[in-house]
């Protein structure tokens, strides 16, 4: 490790059948942040941050950014999609790893508003953000195809990471997010464990299931590419969206789905995301359930990268460097969301990339690559979804 001195302190979905590899009540941060045990009795290990240090495969000269970062003022600003819950601990332990850091600023805007609000800031050349982040896949392609949008910059942890950690040139995984499906376990009366079950269950009960199921709604870019990534990540999955749509309803929120399905209102709902079905599982112990899909689990990539003009560019090169390490995916995933960095110990209350391998099986996952996809084959899609919806 290199100590500080005192001065300076790809649209076609692929299954990746042999890699291991988006509004709820704001929770009590203690349940988020209290180590919890096992199955096996095993504590989730408390966060040790080492301050001023950079592991040893960093660049020789990697104290130079740490110079200009302490320079930068101590701020930081990111244009994000992401809950305060999920950044909480991310924060907390970046500022003891740099101390110099004092003020991070995160907003919590709509998947593609990230964009909207960058490029609209950008064009009267006062763009204040320096990071932004989201997993909206359509919005972050068209996004960064064109030039000058994100830093061209590499993390030297991608040395370290999978290969799918690179999202896009300049844009990495901050995590590896699942959606899946979820249900009233006190309303349903099974326990579904794929789309393909619900599918049974409502065939073999049209009237119980009558607008009580909630979908995507995927005029949304979250909810076409998840919704999208299923249909063409499993060969089935036609077979059994045409027995569950005549009875479903969009949503334009995983919080709004998850709200329903505890309140009775749904009996089920699906291509809900992890980010915030984790904390109501834990919540609404015993009444909502969520589950990975094992005839499909789409996985999203929650993109960072680095805005082109940064006010504080060096220190969001540091903040970039520290989630995609190992004491940052470990923050990462204390904070509700999907670590993958394969080092990140998979316990009770922490989720990792292995646990939806080992959960729903290495083949159910489905990866959605960061590509665009035609305006042709999104109104294809949509109508057809839409057509199927319950009327």
């Amino acid at each position: 490790m290199n100590r500080l001195s005192r001065s300076s302190q790809p649209n076609r979905v692929r299954r990746w059948s042999t890699l291991a590899v988006a509004s709820v009540a704001v929770f009590g941060m203690a349940a988020t942040l209290s180590a919890c045990s096992s199955d096996s009795g095993t504590k989730a290990p408390v966060n040790k941050i080492e301050q001023g240090t950079w592991p040893s495969y960093y660049p020789s000269d990697y104290g130079k950014i740490v110079d200009a970062a302490k320079k930068e003022g101590g701020e930081l600003t990111i244009y994000s999609n992401t809950d305060q819950e999920n950044w909480a601990p991310i924060f907390r332990d970046f500022k003891k790893k740099y101390p110099f850091v004092t003020k991070i600023s995160a907003n919590n805007l709509d998947s593609d508003e990230v964009f909207q609000k960058q490029l609209s800031e950008m064009s009267t050349g006062n763009a204040p953000a320096d990071i932004l982040v989201t997993n909206a896949v359509q919005a972050w392609a068209k996004y960064a195809s064109e030039p000058d949008r994100v830093l061209d910059y590499t993390s030297p942890e991608m040395a370290k990471l999978p290969d799918y950690a690179q999202l896009l040139p300049g844009v990495a995984a901050m995590s590896m997010d699942p959606v899946g499906l979820a249900y009233n376990a006190s309303l349903l009366g099974s326990d579904p464990t794929s789309i393909a079950d619900l599918a049974k269950l409502v065939q073999a009960d049209p009237a119980k299931f009558k607008n009580k199921i909630t979908t995507r709604d995927v005029s949304g870019s979250f909810g076409f590419t998840v919704s999208k990534g299923f249909v063409d990540g499993n060969p089935d999955a036609w077979a059994s969206l045409e027995k569950i749509l005549p009875s479903a309803r969009p949503e334009t929120s995983s919080g709004t789905q998850i709200d329903k399905i505890t309140s009775g209102e749904y009996l089920a709902g699906f291509f809900i995301s992890s980010a915030v079905a984790f904390p109501q599982e834990e919540k609404a112990s015993g009444i909502f359930k969520f589950v990975y899909p094992k005839d499909g689990t789409v996985v999203l990539g929650r993109g960072i990268g680095i805005a082109p003009k940064a006010p504080h560019a060096n220190t969001a090169k540091l903040f970039l460097d520290f989630v995609l390490s190992e004491e940052g995916q470990n923050a990462v995933a204390e904070g509700g969301l999907t670590a993958y960095r394969d080092s990140v110990k998979q316990v009770e209350g922490r989720h990792t990339y292995q646990e939806i391998v080992d959960k729903a099986g290495e083949k159910a996952i489905i990866r959605v690559p960061y590509e665009i996809t035609s305006d042709a084959d999104v109104k294809a899609f949509t109508d057809k979804w839409n057509g199927l919806l319950g009327k």
